[in-house]
């Protein structure tokens, strides 16, 4: 009886063995037959593992591109036919916009401070608005960032029809952030595009980038325009790109601190601050 035992379960043993290997080739060849059907190892990698497309630099496209516009800043006065000062008199956040804290230091460099004096707080803005505009081309300028918390300074572009309410920033324009610093994040880089005007129907995309280092010395900040795309850039690598809110007309450059809250708590911190801007430079397809 046991003998006899043994054998039966031999035989379902395989019977089973053999069954259960019909059934699973039948199962393929259904799944291998069904419209749309993929095989678990025969997936597109891609689509767990997409490559990422390489990041443009500077260097792959300024040979074609030619300076029309520079300021390297030397000497010890504001070139005024490059720039007029901005905003004199209004107040941007907690701190009131003034001439006196815009000067050149002798060793070619533009510096912008945020300064305090008998308890109130000052900062600096200059734009080429009126004097100089441009569509297109790539723009660029290199700075060492400032140190205190509260200061929120900026290389951005602008126009004066960018108010205009009516979702157009082809024909209106967009405000271009190519770069936004707030000390509060010491080791970010802000890329923002504003548009549609201010008020409710405001509208805005951006990123923050984690860049360490940049708050140590000197940087490059650019951007590309063109008639399809921003590209933005630091220290001459690609870091965004976006087709969002693509303006068609000429905007002026601004050269900007704040006090606005964006850079952390000014309360805290022994003014004057300063960020310093080394050059600025426009180019454009030859």
């Amino acid at each position: 009886m046991l003998a006899k035992k043994q054998v039966n379960w031999k035989k379902m043993l395989r019977y089973r063995q053999i069954k259960m290997a019909l059934i699973g080739s039948l199962a393929i060849g259904l799944l291998a037959c069904s419209p749309g059907s993929e095989l678990p190892d025969r997936k597109d990698p891609t689509k767990e593992n997409p490559i990422e497309k390489p990041k443009t630099k500077v260097s792959d496209f300024i040979d074609r591109y030619k300076l029309i516009w520079s300021d390297d800043f030397e000497g010890t006065v504001l070139d005024t036919k490059k720039w007029k000062y901005r905003a004199e008199g209004s107040v941007r956040g907690f701190a009131t916009v003034s001439r006196e804290t815009i000067s050149l230091d002798g060793k070619g460099n533009l510096v912008i401070q945020t300064s305090k004096k008998d308890g109130k707080y000052y900062v600096g803005q200059v734009t080429t608005d009126g004097i100089f505009a441009q569509k297109f081309g790539y723009f660029e300028c290199r700075a060492q960032v400032n140190k205190y918390l509260g200061t929120h300074s900026a290389f951005w572009l602008q126009t004066n029809t960018m108010g205009i309410e009516n979702n157009d920033p082809r024909n209106n324009g967009t405000e271009i952030d190519i770069f936004e610093y707030h000390r509060k994040t010491s080791n970010q880089v802000h890329h923002n595009l504003h548009w549609n005007g201010y008020g409710v129907g405001h509208k805005n995309v951006g990123v923050a980038l984690s860049s360490p280092g940049i708050d140590t010395g000197y940087h490059t900040f650019g951007l590309l325009w063109t008639d399809k795309e921003y590209i933005f850039f630091v220290d001459g690598v690609e870091t965004w790109r976006t087709s969002e809110a693509l303006s068609h007309i000429a905007e002026y450059i601004i050269l900007s601190t704040e006090l606005t809250g964006f850079g952390g708590n000014h309360l805290h911190e022994n003014y004057p601050d300063s960020i310093l801007f080394d050059y600025v430079k426009v180019y454009v397809e030859k």
